[in-house]
């Protein structure tokens, strides 16, 4: 391995701690998250199936802006 792959691993490790502390602490005002307008939802007696469509897209955009941006300033 370079010294490259291990700035990269602290770096991943860093931001995934950073996101264990920001959903451990802010739980409770998360609530909203998977309940969208758009999530598929549906609750019968012995059945629930979840589909957080909305919600996928949105982390997956925030996620996407994320990484452009880290390219963005890493080079």
């Amino acid at each position: 391995m370079s010294q490259a792959t291990g700035k990269y691993l602290i770096i991943i490790g860093l931001l995934v701690v950073l996101v264990g502390i920001f959903v451990y602490f802010l739980s409770d005002k998360l609530h909203w998250l998977g309940r969208l307008p758009g999530d598929i939802r549906v609750e019968k007696e012995n059945f629930r199936f979840y589909f957080p469509i909305t919600t996928m897209l949105l982390l997956s955009g925030l996620l996407n802006l994320l990484i452009w941006l880290f390219r963005k300033f890493m080079n």
